[in-house]
């Protein structure tokens, strides 16, 4: 009986290490991927800037061309 009782506290420990490595690679995983995904929020607030910044300009060149037109046209 206390060898059975003393198996199962093995058990029960290597099943509970087991758990602590498995919880740590995944807050690993989970800490990358939080990473990434702030680095894509920055990518996309960088294109929207780039983006507003070019219609801002192409906005200004359609002007810039109306205005230079002949008369005749």
């Amino acid at each position: 009986m206390v060898g059975d009782v003393s198996a199962q506290l093995i058990e029960l420990q290597s099943q509970f290490a087991f758990q602590e490595d498995l919880l740590a690679a995944l807050n690993d995983r989970v800490v990358a991927q939080d990473r990434e995904l702030q680095n894509m929020r920055n990518a996309i607030t960088q294109l929207s800037e780039q983006i507003r910044q070019q219609s801002t300009v192409s906005d200004g060149a359609s002007q810039s061309i109306d205005m230079d037109r002949p008369p005749h046209y």
